[in-house]
């Protein structure tokens, strides 16, 4: 089976001859033709997979038959050979015209080369892949079975993460459904971790950065060396979903990452409200009472403080800057387009905040509208959508403008969300929170191997409302379904996105400090 059809084309065609046993010898189909015109009609009449052109040929150049060859079939891609290293031929190249080119005299090897870049570069990148992932199933597979640290679930995470964005460029590898598969199975690990570890965290013992770490481990540090500092939250934003983002900023900005686990439960009451107090909920509770009167469920009030509970924090940490920190949370386009046009503001003064809730936004819109679900119907729709968004955003083009000022940015995430695939029952009042990640109230119950029942919130520094009040969260893909109308909330809710309970994918976020190219 051939490799591929190439069409040489060279007025000193004879003098390749090796050249071209050499490639058939490996498995190419070759094509020799002497001038550029029998090229063209050679190329109108068959396929061929790759044309390496001489540059000076009698009658038709090589670039006017470069012109003529992507008018025929603008995707064929061209190699073009020269006696010299012309400016104009690097242009080409740059801008996409011809895939290479290649100085004479070239040798086999040299041609071989190339040509196999080209057309093998696919078949090449998947077997790697393949590979690689074999050999990384297996040592995840056995990881498993030892002891765990945080350290070794942030590089599962970031595995797993990273070989799902290469299975989006590579779906005919038919590895999807395998790696979903360890997925889940790392998530019914990583539950059993949390619900064993995280009352030993919240006692004070050895820990990973938690939400409340944020700033002072990561933020701080800056604001301390005099640095201008940009401290930007994407509500709701994965780790995956910053890996394909982050390839954007690296023309503007070296990106260091570092990780930390959001505090529980993964919703923005709770995780950003820590974050930017730096207390965790009980004592959110204890400090600032006003925040927990509205309902528990009404996540614009609740997190209305922002800002105080920033500089409140700030100061405790005896971080006094002049003039006073700007803060602006983001919900819609038009709030960030008229940020965009003040920027200076922000980017002039020692420290800003910004709050952006797109994809948070996207997330609880998708549950809700059936086009939305066919334009994003599963985890790569997700993250590629969310690419999309964020190219054509204000947040990009204020990144830039960080760059260009000079301004270091930490950029992270409040929590993430998980695709949620499996209904678990629950029995509750109709006081209970409404929240299908996590439920509080009184007495309330579940299925014990589907959630972390909290029986004493002080275990998990949670608000006590009451003598009976207790905490489920949920744990893996699972959501709560209350047995009235049960298969009508398990159809509902089934395949959304939602965040507030225990994965990965909710827990594991990565903090990007962005520190801009001179």
């Amino acid at each position: 089976m051939s490799k591929g059809k190439i069409l040489w084309v060279d007025d000193e065609i004879d003098h390749l001859k090796s050249h071209i046993i050499f490639l058939e010898d490996r498995g190419y189909a070759v094509t020799p033709v002497l001038n550029a015109e029998d090229a063209i009609r050679l190329i109108e009449a068959q396929p061929f997979d790759l044309v390496l052109l001489d540059e000076m040929m009698p009658g038709m150049d090589g670039l006017e038959a470069l012109s003529r060859i992507k008018d025929e079939n603008p995707a064929l891609p061209v190699i073009m050979i020269t006696k010299s290293e012309e400016e104009n031929l690097m242009e080409e190249a740059i801008g996409g015209k011809i895939e290479e080119y290649l100085t004479k005299p070239v040798n086999p090897s040299q041609i071989l080369s190339t040509c196999k870049r080209v057309l093998e570069q696919q078949r090449i990148s998947e077997e790697k892949l393949a590979r690689e992932y074999t050999t990384e199933f297996g040592e995840i597979a056995s990881q498993l079975y030892g002891e765990m640290t945080p350290g070794k679930w942030i590089d599962i995470h970031l595995t797993l993460s990273e070989r799902e964005i290469d299975l989006d460029a590579h779906a005919e590898l038919g590895l999807r459904q395998t790696l979903t598969d360890q997925r889940r199975e790392c998530n019914q690990a990583f539950g059993r971790y949390i619900r064993d570890q995280y009352p030993e965290w919240m006692k004070g013992g050895e820990r990973p950065a938690l939400s409340v770490d944020v700033i002072p481990q990561f933020v701080l540090p800056l604001l301390e060396k005099g640095e201008r500092v940009l401290f930007i939250i994407v509500d709701n934003l994965r780790l995956d979903q910053w890996l394909t983002l982050e390839p954007m900023l690296y023309e503007f900005f070296s990106i260091k990452r570092n990780y930390y686990f959001s505090i529980l439960p993964t919703a923005t009451p709770y995780s950003r409200n820590a974050i930017f107090s730096g207390l965790l909920p009980c004592e959110v509770e204890s400090n600032y009472p006003d925040l927990w009167k509205k309902g528990e469920d009404d996540e614009t009030s609740r997190n209305r403080f922002e800002h105080p509970l920033l500089l409140d924090q700030l100061k405790r940490l005896n971080c006094v800057l002049k003039p006073e920190p700007k803060y602006v949370k983001l919900m819609d386009a038009e709030e960030a387009r008229s940020v965009l046009k003040n920027v200076d503001a922000y980017l002039s003064l020692p420290f800003s905040a910004m709050v952006f809730n797109f994809v948070d936004i996207l997330a609880h819109r998708r549950s809700d509208s059936q086009l939305l679900k066919e334009i994003v119907p599963d985890e790569p729709a997700y993250r590629s959508l969310t690419r999309t968004w964020f190219e054509h955003s204000a947040l990009y083009q204020i990144l830039k403008a960080a760059g260009h000022a000079g301004v270091k940015v930490v950029l992270t995430s409040d929590h993430g969300s998980i695709r949620c695939m499996r209904g678990s029952t629950v029995h509750a009042d109709r006081e209970t929170s409404t929240n299908v990640r996590y439920k509080y109230g009184r007495a309330i119950r579940g299925e014990q191997k589907h959630c972390i029942e909290v029986k004493h919130p002080v275990d998990y520094k949670l608000p006590v409302r009451g003598i009976s009040t207790n905490y489920l969260i949920a744990l893996e893909d699972y959501y709560f379904v209350y047995p009235t109308n049960y298969h009508r909330y398990l159809a509902l809710y089934r395949d959304s996105f939602q965040h507030g309970g225990v994965s990965l994918e909710e827990m594991v976020l990565a903090v990007a400090t962005l520190d801009p190219k001179k």
